[in-house]
C-alpha cells in the first residue's frame, strides 16, 4: 500500500509544534505536543504522543524550522526524518524517537494529501466503516494505595451495558475482583504487560495470576504476556489466543516472535513512519493476522488518526481508540457509543 502515498507531492513552508495537557483515568497527567506542518495555504497536523512529559518542554526539541522546509515527495520527505535529530538531547527510550517520529510523519502524510485534494482511503482504493472499539481502563491508579476494585467498570457499564473492556491485570487483583470481573463478560482483552521493563506499568511475570486469568476469562485475548520458564508452558495450546503490542515495531518484530501471532496491537506511532506501518499491515492481510488498533493517551488529532486507520483496515477488532472522553478520570453519561461513526475529511488525513 506504501506505493500509492509514498508519490504524493509535499511542500513544506514551515513547522510549528504545541503542547497539550490532560488528565487520565489511570491517575497521571498526560502531555503531548501537536505537530503543524504548512505549506501552499493548507496544514498538515500530527501528534508526538512521547510518554515522558519532560519531552514535550521546548528545550526538548531539536530546532528543525529550517531542516525540515522544502519540496519533496512523501518519501523523501521520510528519508530525510530518517536522518533527523528530532530530540535535542537523546530521549530517554529508543522507542521514543519512532514516537515523535510518526507525530512530523503523520503530519506531512495530511498536508501531502490535502495539497493534492484527496484521502487517504482514495488514495489506498478502502473503503471507511465504523470503528468497535473497547473501554481501556486500569481499576486503580498507578499510585493508588488502595486495592484495586471492579468499581471503574461497573460506573462504565452503568453508562452502557453494551461497552467491553481491555484492562490490566496486576498482582495485587484481589480473587474476587477477578471473578467479579468475570461474571460482567465484558472483558475482551487482558493486557499482561509483560514487557514494558523499566517503565511506571513494569509488570513482571506471575504464573498463578496468569493461570487463574486464562481460566477465568476463556474467550478474552490475552495481550503481552512474559513468555518465562514458569510461564510459558500455560500457553501451550492456547497461543491463538495471545496478542503482542509492546515488542512491535515492524516485519522484522513480528517473525522474531516465539511464535506466528494470530492477533497483534497495531499502535501508528510505534512504528515511526507511514512505510513501516503500511508495510505491516500488507504482511498480516497476506498471513491472517488479525488487526486491532492500540491508544496511548492522544489528546489531538492523533486519536482521529488511529480511529480512521481502524476504520480503513480493522474495524471490526476489539480496537483501543475510544473516544477521548473514555480516558476522563470519571465516566460521563455524554459519550459516543460502539460502533463509532467515522466521516472522513475532504481531503488529508483525518475525520470530522
Amino acid at each position: 500500500m506504501y506505493d500509492s502515498v509514498a508519490d504524493l507531492p509535499l511542500v513544506v513552508d514551515s513547522v510549528t509544534t504545541e503542547r497539550r495537557e490532560r488528565d487520565t483515568s489511570s491517575g497521571f497527567v498526560r502531555a503531548t505536543t501537536v505537530i503543524t506542518l504548512a505549506g501552499e495555504g493548507e496544514r498538515g497536523r500530527g501528534e508526538d504522543v512521547t510518554y515522558t512529559a519532560e519531552a514535550h518542554d521546548p528545550d526538548r526539541w531539536a530546532d528543525l524550522s529550517m531542516d525540515l522546509t522544502g519540496e519533496y515527495t512523501l518519501d523523501a520527505f521520510s528519508s530525510l526524518l530518517a536522518d533527523t535529530d528530532l530530540f535535542s538531547e537523546g530521549p530517554e527510550r529508543d522507542v521514543f524517537e519512532n514516537y515523535r517520529r510518526w507525530g512530523f510523519e503523520s503530519a506531512a502524510l495530511d498536508l501531502a494529501l490535502r495539497q493534492a485534494d484527496t484521502t487517504l482511503s482514495a488514495r489506498l482504493d478502502r473503503q471507511v466503516d465504523p470503528v468497535s472499539f473497547v473501554v481501556s481502563t486500569r481499576l486503580s491508579d498507578a499510585e493508588s494505595d488502595e486495592p484495586p476494585t471492579a468499581d471503574r467498570i461497573h460506573r462504565w457499564l452503568d453508562v452502557d451495558p453494551a461497552l467491553t473492556f481491555k484492562t490490566d491485570p496486576t498482582p495485587d487483583w484481589p480473587g474476587e475482583v477477578i471473578d467479579e470481573l468475570a461474571a460482567t463478560d465484558a472483558i475482551r482483552i487482558l493486557d499482561f504487560k509483560g514487557h514494558y521493563e523499566g517503565t511506571e506499568v513494569e509488570n513482571p511475570a506471575d504464573p498463578d495470576l496468569y493461570e487463574r486469568l486464562l481460566t477465568t476469562f476463556p474467550d478474552a485475548v490475552v495481550e503481552d504476556p512474559d513468555l518465562t520458564e514458569e510461564t510459558r508452558a500455560l500457553f501451550d495450546g492456547a497461543e491463538s489466543r495471545v496478542s503482542w503490542d509492546a515488542p512491535i515495531h515492524g516485519i522484522d518484530d513480528i517473525e522474531a516472535l516465539p511464535f506466528e501471532p494470530s492477533w497483534l496491537n497495531i499502535k501508528p506511532s510505534r512504528f515511526g513512519s507511514v512505510e513501516s506501518l503500511l508495510d505491516t499491515i500488507d504482511y498480516c492481510a497476506e498471513r491472517n493476522i488479525q488487526l486491532y488498533g492500540g491508544g496511548q493517551f492522544e489528546l489531538d488529532v492523533g486519536r482521529r488518526h488511529i480511529q480512521l486507520l481502524a476504520s480503513l483496515f480493522y474495524p471490526d477488532g476489539p480496537n483501543d481508540v475510544a473516544p477521548p472522553a473514555y480516558n476522563d478520570p470519571e465516566p460521563s453519561p455524554d459519550v459516543p457509543s460502539s460502533p463509532l461513526a467515522v466521516s472522513e475529511v475532504d481531503a488529508g488525513f483525518g475525520w470530522e
